[in-house]
């Protein structure tokens, strides 16, 4: 139980930062979570640190894991169902899915749902078909120590080697990501 409620506490403390440190889009439906500025940060590959193997349920309750995807590009989205910025970006991950089908892996990491019905339905509806992580409490982002996902949606790109190389706080543009992921896997080749 006290596990638990470090936990919930270190989650909301996460929370409450990055709602303080990142700006809120206009839209009316956008309260209560960090919008990301659309800012992005590429770390230079001799700087790199490791970034977390992750390994939990999907939004089926079926075991997941990044360890799966090792020598190809890692992405990472972090997203709700409930936010409206994640919901205009979705379109944009699909289409970069697609462009770097042969050279990256996508994972979502669902936060902040605490029921998985409305994470599958986001899911069928834009015809998300990467798997997503399913983190309600936000446990895994606590993981990131280097590039954190301070905003939801962030979009974290993970080397061949493992390591953090890109951050996207906010929503992401296909061509922009697709150009990111297209760098990092011609460097580590």
């Amino acid at each position: 139980m006290r596990t638990r409620l470090i936990t919930v506490l270190a989650v909301t403390t996460l929370m409450v930062t990055g709602v303080s440190a990142c700006s809120s889009t206009s839209a009316s439906d956008d309260k209560g979570f960090a919008a990301g500025d659309g800012s992005w940060s590429r770390v230079p590959a001799d700087k790199r640190e490791p970034a977390p193997v992750l390994t939990g349920k999907n939004l089926d309750g079926k075991e997941i894991s990044t360890a799966d995807a090792k020598g190809k590009v890692i992405v990472l989205n972090v997203w709700g169902s409930w936010c409206a910025p994640c919901r205009h970006e979705a379109p944009a991950l699909v289409k970069a899915t697609g462009r770097t089908k042969d050279v990256a892996v996508f994972y979502g990491i669902n936060t902040r749902d605490l029921d998985p019905g409305p994470a599958q339905a986001f899911s069928r509806a834009f015809d998300i078909t990467y798997p997503s992580f399913y983190d309600p409490d936000g446990a895994m982002l606590l993981k990131f120590s280097e590039l954190p996902p301070k905003a939801i949606p962030s979009t974290l790109v993970i080397d061949r080697k493992g390591r953090a190389a890109a951050r996207f706080l906010g929503e992401v543009s296909t061509a922009t990501l697709v150009q990111a992921i297209n760098d990092v896997a011609k460097e580590s080749q």
